[in-house]
């Protein structure tokens, strides 16, 4: 007799929403935008673009998606937009996805094991 799949305790919708999030992750140009915002910190918009050498517009669009899935946050001054890494919810999908697969915090592929630690912040 076969045995029974385990059915996955996250719902459809929550699956969905974090394979939304990690597609956007997929794409050079914003992954560069996230890595670079964690190391710089806060930083103006004609940063990004200089780093990217990409348009405004083409930078801001990139800005606009990550804000929308919740992993980039921003302020604005006067006439400018700074950017800031704001990964709690990315974080909380996380806390969810490890939980999901059992392990606290890694994650075994085989060929390679991936790990995370939010660093003694809980949800």
């Amino acid at each position: 007799m076969a045995a029974a799949k385990k059915k996955p305790s996250m719902s459809d919708r929550h699956v969905q929403a974090l394979s939304r999030k990690f597609k956007l992750l997929a794409d050079v140009n914003r992954l560069k935008i996230l890595i670079m915002l964690a190391r710089e910190g806060e930083t103006h918009v004609s940063a990004l673009c200089e780093m990217l050498g990409q348009s405004q517009p083409a930078v801001s669009h990139h800005l606009t998606l990550l804000r929308t899935a919740g992993l980039v946050g921003f302020r604005r001054d006067g006439k400018f937009n700074y950017y800031n890494l704001d990964g709690f919810d990315f974080a909380s999908d996380l806390d969810d996805l490890f939980g999901e697969a059992g392990r606290a915090g890694k994650i075994d592929f085989g060929e390679f094991t991936l790990s995370y630690n939010r660093n003694g912040r809980k949800k």
